[in-house]
């Protein structure tokens, strides 16, 4: 896991330094330290550069929790698990996943963009505070959290040397020419207030207009909002005046693009913006000139994603444009808009899941995200819009499974399925997607809630697709629940159905597989074997790499039950590289572990015990420890009895805590690096014991339930 997720600089950082000393002193002596400040003050700015210098000093972890594009209030302790880079299966409140995740760990929290959830990031932050003592909080908004213990460092405006400075910083980037140190550019300075972002707007014009004509259009700017909004603190208004001076020096074809971009939330890519603000009034050819004018005056921030460029509007910026979009009487419509690409989007991802590019759409859709939920957000607040709601949630079903996000995907589906939309297609698939990931979660009520009534209501539509969908995941859950003749019937007539209705995609390569296993634990290695390299082709004919891995899991188990070592393990790496890509922490931990149970037939069993180890909290974090199931925990008792054997209980322990204290990306390294040449007890060249056999093999689908814990005191029973 990387140590910090904060974005790089895009520009030079200008001035501050006694802030900046005032804010790391105020971090070293109190936990909770919230930046307060108007709109505009470079409350964020400042923020994260204090915390990347705390980074780079200390080496102490430093995450990065953007809230202003939220709506929702359930939604922020999934936000702040995504932003510490968790995965976690199981049924525990996101809340709870925190606390446990930070007990023991030393790491600053940067929460952005929280003035308008105070309600709930308060509570939130001082119960996170109160169970992580290595746990410090830096807030950036415009209300304190007024919660014990919080120490507030109000930002001023920027004082006449560092506002010059950053104005002629940004007005040299933005072409130009250099500004001279005298009475004109001072007195815009001081008109601004000194606001950076007032500032930097002013810069952006600079290029066009002399420093005494941004004066002059600023005089009258004045004079006109002067005695508007009673109330409304003057350094608010100064910002507010900049950003509507900003607004009239626009064109009217950027006027409306601002407001129009407005409806995004988090990032946009130029594609989204074609679409989503388009119109007779806004030709499509027009949008990337217009797009560039906002970006050189700084009303549009370019960044760099992993899905590409993309491009982002200042919280402030955005807000005013809102204020326009309301006042032409657009809002709704171009919401819907904006929501109807971001369902084109979910439905192209879901298609180009099962293609060459699934890795694109994994980083596309996280990308995506904030957007994402904007979407859900305005389906689920119309009635009429309820079937698109359950559409767009039961096709994300790729994000919430193969991207390890089983928690926010339950929250979208519950809240989706409980309305009646009058559209029994998207309502099934949404049941049959929750069932899905309930049984991924280990709820196994849920589940059968959900899909009984898929299949039902999908007999009483007659459609023959969903009722497959809702019999292939009840077969998943015999499956998981030790029932493998009552799964392999469940599997074999979806599949059959699949077949006949010309239904091909990663969901129906992973019902092979499930169908591979349930033959295995019944003895049919063979024909398991046979199963799962048909799979392989098809998803190398294809370029599908989700499913594949699966297949490549049950593959290696046959190899290690032929003492193809070599070939297991090479199989695995492959498999364990493909899910960690993924975020599948179902398909990490069962590859770690196979991968112990090769590595000890390789001879090597402390390493076997330190993976071993290594794969107990990912199973904490999976839910249910290997299913429940007795056939799934075979190849860790099998492991752990020749480890403990080997090295006796002691050493195994000692290897086995050790693993225990590896974070998941440490594990996957050492894992696929692996142990050329072989030791026992610390021996290098000492012989390869022959593998240990077991009639089922420790094979198992993309699924998700909750167990238990080596020997006693860390661990599970070895025996």
């Amino acid at each position: 896991m990387r140590r910090s997720n904060l974005p790089a600089e895009l520009n030079r950082f200008v001035g501050r330094a006694g802030e900046r000393a005032e804010l790391a002193a105020l971090l070293a002596s109190s936990r909770l330290v919230t930046v307060l400040g108007v709109g505009g003050v470079g409350k964020t700015r400042l923020a994260l550069k204090v915390a990347g210098a705390v980074q780079k000093r200390s080496g102490e972890e430093v995450r990065l929790a953007e809230l202003a594009p939220l709506r929702d209030p359930g939604l922020v302790e999934h936000a702040l698990v995504e932003a510490l880079g968790l995965t976690d299966h199981t049924l525990r409140a996101p809340r709870q996943v925190l606390l446990e995740h930070l007990a023991e760990r030393r790491l600053l929290l940067v929460l952005d963009g929280f003035e308008h959830l105070v309600e709930v990031c308060a509570p939130l932050v001082r119960d996170l505070l109160a169970a992580a003592p290595g746990l410090t909080v830096l807030a950036a908004g415009r209300r304190p959290l007024r919660i014990p213990g919080e120490a507030v460092l109000t930002l001023a405006p920027m004082d006449e040397p560092d506002a010059l400075a950053l104005l002629a910083e940004r007005a040299a980037g933005a072409g130009a020419p250099a500004l001279a140190d005298d009475r004109a550019v001072r007195e815009l300075c001081r008109r601004l207030d000194g606001i950076p972002l007032a500032l930097e707007l002013a810069a952006g014009r600079l290029p066009l207009l002399s420093v005494e004509q941004l004066l002059a259009r600023l005089d009258d700017r004045f004079r006109l909002l002067g005695d508007g909004g009673r109330g409304v603190l003057p350094r608010h208004q100064t910002l507010r005046t900049a950003i509507g001076w900003s607004h009239e020096l626009c064109t009217p074809g950027e006027r409306l693009l601002w407001a129009r971009l407005s409806v995004f939330a988090g990032p946009f890519d130029l594609e989204a913006v074609e679409y989503v603000c388009c119109g007779p009034d806004l030709p499509q050819e027009a949008v990337l000139d217009l797009l560039g004018g906002l970006l050189a005056q700084s009303l549009v921030i370019r960044e760099d994603t992993p899905a590409g460029p993309g491009y982002r509007m200042l919280d402030t910026v955005a807000a005013y444009g809102a204020e326009w979009l309301a006042a032409l009487g657009d809002t709704e419509r171009m919401r819907r808009r904006h929501r109807d690409w971001y369902m084109g989007l979910a439905t192209w991802c879901e298609l180009e899941w099962f293609s060459p590019r699934q890795a694109e759409v994994a980083v596309r859709t996280d990308a995506a995200l904030p957007n994402l939920r904007a979407a859900l957000d305005v389906c689920l607040e119309l009635p009429e819009d309820a079937h698109l709601a359950q559409h767009l949630a039961g096709t994300l079903w790729f994000a919430w499974v193969g991207c390890g996000r089983l928690s926010e995907g339950r929250h979208w589906l519950e809240r989706a399925v409980a309305l009646e939309s009058g559209h029994e297609e998207a309502r099934l698939k949404a049941l049959w997607v929750l069932g899905y990931v309930a049984i991924l979660q280990g709820d196994t009520t849920a589940a059968v809630a959900a899909l009984h009534t898929c299949r039902e209501r999908a007999r009483s539509s007659r459609n023959r697709l969903a009722e497959a969908y809702a019999t292939h995941r009840m077969g998943c859950l015999a499956l998981l629940s030790d029932d493998f003749p009552r799964a392999e019937e469940l599997l074999g007539t979806a599949l059959d159905a699949y077949g006949e209705l010309g239904e091909l995609n990663s969901n129906v390569l992973m019902g092979q597989v499930e169908l591979a296993m349930a033959r295995a634990f019944q003895g049919d290695l063979e024909g398991a074997t046979a199963i799962c390299r048909e799979v392989r082709e098809v998803c190398e004919e294809r370029g599908e790499r989700w499913t594949r891995a699966y297949a490549l899991y049950v593959l290696a188990y046959s190899a290690w039950t032929r003492d193809a070592l070599p070939e297991a393990r090479e199989l695995l790496v492959e498999c364990l590289t493909i899910n960690h890509l993924f975020r599948d922490l179902v398909g990490v931990v069962l590859a770690v572990e196979l991968l112990a149970l090769v590595t000890m037939s390789e001879g090597d069993p402390v390493e076997a015990a330190v993976l071993q180890g290594a794969a107990l909290p990912m199973w904490d974090a999976v839910g249910i420890h290997r299913f429940g199931s007795a056939s799934f925990d075979g190849p860790r008792v099998l492991c752990a009895g020749r480890a403990v054997e080997e090295l006796g209980g002691e050493r195994y322990e000692e290897a086995f805590r050790l693993g225990q204290g590896l974070a998941l990306d440490e594990t996957v390294e050492r894992a696929v690096a692996g142990r050329p040449g072989a030791v026992t007890d610390g021996r290098p060249g000492a012989a390869a014991p022959r593998p240990f056999r077991t009639a089922r093999p420790p094979v198992v689908p993309g699924t998700r339930k909750p167990a238990g814990s080596p020997t006693g005191k860390g661990g599970e029973a070895a025996g």
